[in-house]
């Protein structure tokens, strides 16, 4: 079982995160799981929108520094210690690279489904977008952002507690839904075919 543990921390990146989304830091843990659920509750249920927070949070930042800075001047102290708030051209650019290999894999898929006219990557991809559009349906978007959360800090130490249990189950629905993926395409397949020999 330590050497799932591992192989989990690994994959999760093997750094603070993976210590923070496998409990092994319960302080930040904790306090992730309590920022964002403050986070949620002043949005969605307080009703505050977001730019209306963030409008006042930077007018009380502003008038702070303005204020610090000229108190400053008149009691001799030192200026507020301010960073030099520029975006380099490194992060810019290791953005750009991460957000280029996601639109190759996004225009690949339509490659895939429009040029090869590949009817599991076609199915597939109308079954995933179908469930998003459901769930959509459910939930407002920082509601899901919010499920998201709270499922990425709870279930990585759940399945790493019971990972045997749940690669089991999970192979064993993967063999009935991949059943069911071949029984639809060999259908769409024979139907097209029908429909030309007529």
């Amino acid at each position: 079982m330590a050497t799932h543990g591992r192989s989990l921390h690994a994959h999760l990146g093997g750094g603070a995160v993976a210590d923070v989304l496998l409990w092994r830091r319960r302080n930040a843990s904790v306090a992730a799981v309590v920022g964002a659920t403050a986070v949620w509750f002043v949005f969605e249920r307080a009703g505050y929108s977001f730019l209306s927070v963030l409008a006042n949070a930077l007018l009380l930042l502003v008038a702070i520094l303005f204020f610090w800075a000229k108190s400053a001047s008149l009691l001799n102290r030192p200026l507020p210690p301010l960073p030099n708030l520029e975006v380099s051209d490194a992060v810019v650019e290791k953005a750009a690279d991460h957000a280029l290999v996601w639109i190759n894999k996004i225009l690949a898929v339509g490659r895939e489904i429009a040029i090869k006219r590949d009817r599991q990557v076609f199915i597939q991809v109308i079954l995933i977008l179908w469930v998003v559009s459901y769930v959509g349906m459910l939930f407002n978007f920082l509601t899901l952002i919010y499920i998201g959360v709270m499922l990425s800090l709870l279930v990585p130490p759940l399945y790493e507690r019971y990972q045997d249990h749940v690669d089991e189950k999970l192979g064993l629905a993967y063999s009935v839904l991949s059943k069911h993926l071949e029984t639809i395409i060999s259908r769409t397949g024979q139907s097209t075919k029908q429909k030309k020999t007529e």
